[in-house]
Order: structure tokens, then sequence, then C-alpha cells
């Protein structure tokens, strides 16, 4: 068996790592397939050998938990023929989430260790029972599970025009909990758009940052289940102090507090004490608190004292962002055609987003194939059901020129002969009706003009049709070709 000393001579505890993972990869190419091979082993990075154990970086916990479910046995048996079979492999996942500071700068958390044998357990995570905390001011930590992902950060959250109000009113909540007129902080919105990813980015803002000694993140069901407990083993008293010793106390679905009336009336003190207290408490519902059925008046009153804000499906410029964020997160690259063929068709949620993004690279992963558009539409028919062909800018200049009969550069050109101007503002207006697409991008999409030239050119556009039978004609015989293509 060649050790890794064997390979280098006196070579640095790096240079061995590299030349024994050089050696390693060589073998598992051999037992998996190209598309495997590229996706899942080619952005491993070997870190250093040390005692026969190789330590090499992933760049996410979702790709070690696929190497571990698909991979273990191949990766264990190589390493056991290059190293030896007392040899293990210890891995290093990247966590380069940046952490948001009160002046918005970004400062990279220390990257932890995570062994093949002994993952560790998830930060903000304890196992000792709840310890009830002494009235007054605000308290040391105590040991009790806080329910918080660790992954639900404001680094990872994606901003747009969705849920820019609600994603400020929670980091100014997260800076200055219980000291704002949010109190409480209501965010609605349809499943899957964020809401459970803001209101815990708040706590784990708060705990990093040291704004919040005492957080906890708890369903609405979750809390209903713990209270119907604490009666049955008469300990409601303990309860109590346990959720209103909170520094922050987030709810998530309190929606479905309606027609448990012991509940809600346990919870409607434990509200008071905590705001009387100007303890931070923060909700989230499916629908604003004064459409909510089923529950008490004087709880929709407090739940109405603070900020309520919503977060609407996101554009598709943020469902871009969102994708391409994902697989930044995951470690993969993912082709721009391919990112712009899932936001263009997936549009419901975030969740069946990533949803689709994940399908994707196990199925590319699993078949052997290359992630594709092709791939790519595959996955996303057994999502939503049948796929349209995505309508971009360039589709639609593309038509407009071929309609008009001159050259497609000419369209994004600086000239201002009047056939090319005419041709350019039906095509920017078609592009601001027809695409999800924001003026600025337009814009860029012809020559870079502004997005004041693209509201002018659909207002042109528009006023010209009112007048002009003919050449509303050649707008609306433009629209059908896009349709008989299959892209309206």
């Amino acid at each position: 068996m060649e050790s890794s000393t064997q390979l280098l001579v006196n070579p640095s505890e790096e240079d061995q790592a590299r030349a024994v993972w050089s050696a390693c990869l060589d073998r598992i190419r051999e037992s998996v397939n190209t598309q495997s091979f590229k996706t899942w082993f080619e952005p491993m990075v070997p870190l250093h050998l040390r005692a026969g154990k190789l330590t090499v970086q992933v760049p996410s916990q979702f790709f070690y938990d696929w190497l571990e479910e698909h991979y273990y046995t191949v990766i264990n048996e190589t390493i056991a023929t290059v190293l030896g079979k007392d040899a293990y492999l210890e891995y290093s996942v990247r966590t380069d989430e940046p952490q948001i500071d009160l002046d918005y700068g970004v400062s990279p958390p220390p990257v932890p260790r995570v062994d093949r044998r002994t993952f560790p357990p998830q930060p903000n995570s304890f196992t000792m029972p709840p310890q009830p905390a002494a009235s007054g001011g605000r308290t040391e930590p105590g040991q009790f599970q806080t329910f918080l992902n660790p992954r639900y950060t404001f680094g990872n959250f994606i901003k747009g025009d969705s849920n820019q109000l609600a994603r400020a009113a929670a980091s100014a909540v997260a800076n200055n909990p219980g000291g704002t007129s949010f109190n409480p902080l209501v965010i609605y919105g349809g499943t899957g758009l964020g809401k459970t990813h803001l209101i815990q980015a708040i706590g784990n803002h708060a705990l990093a940052n040291g704004k919040a000694n005492r957080v906890i993140y708890v369903s609405s069901e979750r809390f209903t289940v713990e209270f119907v407990e604490a009666i049955q083993r008469d300990t409601t008293s303990e309860f109590a102090s346990f959720y209103r010793s909170m520094d922050i106390l987030i709810v998530d679905d309190i929606q479905f507090f309606a027609g448990k009336e012991r509940t809600q009336d346990h919870f409607f003190h434990t509200f008071n004490e905590l705001h009387q207290l100007g303890r931070q408490i923060v909700l989230s519902s499916d629908r604003p608190p004064k459409e909510l059925k089923g529950l008490d008046d004087r709880l929709l009153s407090r739940f109405q004292w603070g900020l309520t804000s919503d977060v609407q499906p996101p554009d598709l410029e943020t469902r871009i962002a969102i994708l391409l964020k994902k697989s930044e997160n995951e470690g993969i690259s993912m082709p721009q055609d391919v990112v712009e063929c899932i936001a263009t068709n997936v549009t419901s949620n975030i969740r069946e987003l990533e949803g689709c993004l994940i399908s994707l690279m196990a199925k590319a992963s699993l078949e052997g194939r290359e992630i594709s558009v092709d791939l790519a539409r595959e996955v996303i028919k057994v999502v939503v059901g049948d796929v349209k062909s995505p309508l971009t800018i360039e589709t639609i200049q593309r038509t407009v020129c071929d309609y008009f009969n001159i050259p497609e550069d000419l369209i994004r050109a600086k000239t201002r002969k009047q056939e090319i101007v005419n041709a350019r503002q039906v095509a920017m207006y078609l592009a601001k009706e027809l695409t999800n697409c924001s003026l600025k991008t337009i814009g860029l999409h012809f020559g870079g003009r502004d997005h004041s030239t693209v509201i002018h050119a659909y207002q042109s556009v528009e006023d010209q049709m009112r007048i002009d039978q003919k050449y509303q004609a050649n707008v609306q015989q433009i629209r059908r070709r896009l349709q008989m293509l299959g892209h309206v």
C-alpha cells in the first residue's frame, strides 16, 4: 500500500493532502459517472494530511450529506486503498455566509471542522431541559433548545421588491429587539415565501451579535402541545415562567391558534407580560391579523399594535438571485440558461424554486447527465406541470427585427433612424408587457439605455396604437408570432 509519504519527498501537509487526494480521485473517477464526478468530487479541496487523517473541504452541509448518503462506500474503500485500512477522511464544511452588523459590514465566521464519524451539533442547540428565569432584567443564557435553524440568516436571505419592507423591519428588530415601534412584528404571506427564514434570521442575528441572550422560535402548534402537556403535568406556572423569560419570542403560523381558547388565553397573558417588559415579539401568519378567524378579539388587537408587513411571491430577478445564491451555497455551478428556465417556470413560491434546483442536481448526478435546460424542463414538469418556453428579451428583439426586416444589432445601437427607433420602441414595449424583467434590465438589453427611455418607449407605443390602427395591428401580429412560438 503506497502511503502519502512515498508520494512526495518531505512534503508539507498541504502537498501531502493534494497528492493523496489526487490519487484518490483517479480511483473514484473509475467508479462513478462523469457528471457525478464533476458535480460532487471536483469541488472538494484537500487541506492537509495528519496521522492517517485526510481533511478535505466541501462547499456546504448539503454537499456533505449527499456524499455520505450516496458515495460513502466508494470513498471509504478508496481511502483504505490509498492510505491504508486505519486511515479515514475528515470533512471541513465551508460556512462563509456573511454576518450582518449594524453598519451592514461583513465579517466571516470561523470555519467548523466536520468529521465523517462525529458530525458536530448545530449552533444554538441545547440539550438540557428548560430552566425558569428570574424575573426582571435580561437573563443569562439557559440550557434550552432555541429551535433556530443556523442556516436562516440575513446573509442568505435574498432581498427583492416583494419582501423589502419585511426584510428592513426584521433587520431593525434584530439590531434593537424591543427597542423599536415594531413590537410585535407580524410578517404574513403565502406558503414558501420565506417568512420562517426571515423571522428566524432575527433570532440568529440577535444571538450572534449579543443583542439578546434568551431567544426561542416555536410554532403555534408546538406551543399548544407544550401547554397541554403542562396542564396534564400540573406545571403551567413553570411553562409560563419559561416563555415569559425570553428576550425575543418568535411564534410561527399564529393562524393555528384559531379555536384553541385556553391556549389563546395563556398566550394573551404571555404577550402582555413580554410587551410590558420591553421584550420583542415576532409573529408570522398566512394572512393579515385582521383577516384571521377564530382568534380572540383582544389578541387580534394586540397583534396590530406594532408593524404588520407582507411578503409576496418574488419577481423574476429575485427568483434568479435566489437560485444563484442557493447553488453557490451548495457549491454547485449552475448554467445561467438553466437558472433562467427554472426561475421563469416556477413562480409560486421559494420552496418549490429551491426544490427544483435540488431535484435537478440529484437527477443529473444519479442519471449521469449534464445539467441542461432540457433536463431542467423534465424536473420542472414534475413540480409544476407543463413547461412554457421562457420568453427572453433576446427572443423579443429577434422576433421584432425579423418582422420589420432590420438587422438585429441595430436595435441595440445608438442610431436614431426612424425605422430603427420604431422597432426598438415596440421591442421595449413587448418586453415590459410580456416579461417580468425590471425597467433597468430591459434598458440594459438595448445598448445600456436608461429606465426612463423604456418608460418613454412604452408610452409612445401605447399612444401610437390608440391613433393608428395599422400600427396597432403590427404590434398585435408580433405578439401572435411569439404566441405561436410557445412563448406567451
